[in-house]
């Protein structure tokens, strides 16, 4: 079997989503934006060439929409938890138990990552028990591993910086062989969107499809309001 590698997905929902970028966006166009950006970590995934693509869609009920928009052949799988550890080993642990040899989860919010890292994930699963691609907001954006280790998602204050420093230690005290990617960065902030801005004519034009219409059409981005 490929390995499988299996976004972490929400709904957009005005009032829910990305309100961390209200403002300068409204409500909804923070749920926009969110949606572009996740349409476009889609079709990021979709295009690896040997790897499985699985969407893990929150909450359960948001099946339907994920089924309109996912990419040919991928699993949808609805989970319900209350946090992202519970979910990532849910997930995570189900696809090892349906026989995936490794299995990566990645957020769904950075298709400006490059698919480099991906693939670089993959490999360094032959030699080590745990990947992890750091985000520099000190969680990380990527977790890739061949076993369920279930510790690694306990007493981890997520949504904080030390997220990754957590996770880190509990690997150590398991005993696990731990690799980092490069670090990287999904879209959170204000500061975030101009990043992107600056960022997204550097990078493939046949990348970032929505994401780019969404600049060009969204006045508050392009600072016009």
């Amino acid at each position: 079997m490929n390995p499988i590698l299996v976004v972490m997905a929400k709904e957009p929902e005005v009032g829910s989503t990305k309100t961390r970028l209200c403002p300068p966006l409204s409500l909804m166009e923070a749920a926009r934006l969110y949606e572009a950006l996740l349409l476009d970590t889609l079709s990021l995934c979709s295009n690896l060439e040997g790897i499985d693509l699985a969407i893990a869609v929150t909450p359960p009920e948001s099946k339907e929409y994920f089924h309109k928009i996912r990419p040919q052949n991928a699993l949808i799988l609805p989970v319900a938890c209350e946090d992202i550890g519970a979910c990532l080993k849910k997930v995570l642990g189900e696809l090892i138990k349906q026989g995936y040899p490794k299995v990566l989860a990645l957020n769904s919010d950075g298709p400006t990552l490059p698919p480099e890292n991906i693939y670089r994930a993959v490999k360094l699963l032959d030699e080590s028990d745990l990947v992890l691609g750091p985000g520099e907001d000190g969680g990380y954006y990527l977790i890739g591993v061949k076993q369920l280790h279930e510790n690694i998602f306990n007493h981890i204050e997520w949504s904080t910086p030390r997220v990754l420093a957590q996770s880190l230690a509990r690997a150590e005290d398991a005993g696990l062989s731990t690799t980092l990617l490069p670090y990287w960065y999904d879209v959170d902030t204000a500061d975030d969107i101009q990043r992107l801005q600056e960022e997204i004519d550097l990078i493939s034009p046949d990348r970032l499809i929505h994401t780019r219409r969404y600049l060009l059409e969204t006045p508050t981005i392009l600072g016009t309001r």
